[in-house]
C-alpha cells in the first residue's frame, strides 16, 4: 500500500519553529517530486513548497521563501519542512503529497498520494 504520513504540527507562538516530516511507505519516492501544501480555514489549498527528491532542486512560494526550508533524508524515506518565525497567516492543515511536477510552480498531475494532514496552529 502507497502511503504518505506527515507530522510535527502544533501550536507555537508567532515567531517559533516547527518540523514538519512525511514519511512514505510501499514506494521510494527517491525518483519523485514531493510536495508540501496547506489549507487554511475558508481558504483553498495552496502548494508552498517541493523538492525534487533525487536532484535536490527545490521551490517555494513567495510567502514562505526565507523562512521554511525543505529537505530530504532519502535513508529514512521521509521529506521535512522546516518552518521557521512562523505567522498567524501560516496557521492551516499541511500535507504532503507525491509524486507532483516542481518546478518554477508547484503543479499536481491527479496522480498524487496524500497524507492526512498535521496542522499548525500559530498563536499572535
Amino acid at each position: 500500500e502507497l502511503r504518505l504520513v506527515e507530522s510535527g504540527g502544533g501550536l507555537v507562538q508567532a515567531g517559533g519553529s516547527l518540523r514538519l516530516s512525511c514519511t512514505a511507505s510501499g514506494f521510494d519516492f527517491e525518483d519523485y517530486a514531493v510536495g508540501w501544501f496547506r489549507q487554511a480555514p475558508g481558504k483553498e489549498r495552496e502548494g508552498i513548497s517541493c523538492i525534487n527528491v533525487r536532484i535536490g532542486s527545490t521551490t517555494y512560494v513567495d510567502s514562505v521563501k526565507g523562512r521554511f526550508t525543505i529537505s530530504s533524508n532519502n535513508a529514512m524515506n521521509t521529506v521535512y519542512l522546516q518552518m521557521n518565525d512562523l505567522k498567524s497567516e501560516d496557521t492551516a492543515l499541511y500535507y504532503c503529497a507525491t509524486p507532483i511536477s516542481c518546478g518554477t510552480a508547484i503543479d499536481l498531475m491527479g496522480l498524487e498520494v496524500w497524507g492526512q494532514g498535521t496542522r499548525v496552529s500559530v498563536s499572535s
